[in-house]
């Protein structure tokens, strides 16, 4: 799996785990996160280091918007805690993608 599809499974899942434990949404994204959710696949799609890309927070070229980075950072922030349980393998591979690049 490359490094992009993967951040996009992390993206989503990390979204999800947030909307699910602030906005109460257990089935689908409310209106809020699902705008960040895509405006975070564009973002991903658009990169240009494509999948020798490092983590968001590493990279040279910040491509969000200030909105749109303090919300993804809020995001982060509290779902990266909450991954590693059900998600090890996406926990550890972020883990690793900050390290190695």
């Amino acid at each position: 799996m490359g490094n992009i599809v993967r951040e996009k499974k992390t993206v989503m899942t990390m979204i999800k785990i947030f909307c699910r434990n602030k906005h109460g949404n257990k089935l689908e994204l409310c209106n809020e996160c699902e705008v960040l959710l895509a405006y975070a696949t564009k973002r991903l799609d658009a990169c240009h280091y494509g999948d020798d890309k490092s983590d968001c927070q590493s990279c040279p070229t910040h491509c969000y918007s200030k909105l749109m980075k303090e919300k993804i950072k809020e995001v982060m922030r509290f779902s990266g805690p909450r991954m590693f349980i059900p998600h090890p393998y996406l926990s550890l591979m972020h883990f690793v993608d900050k390290i190695i690049k």
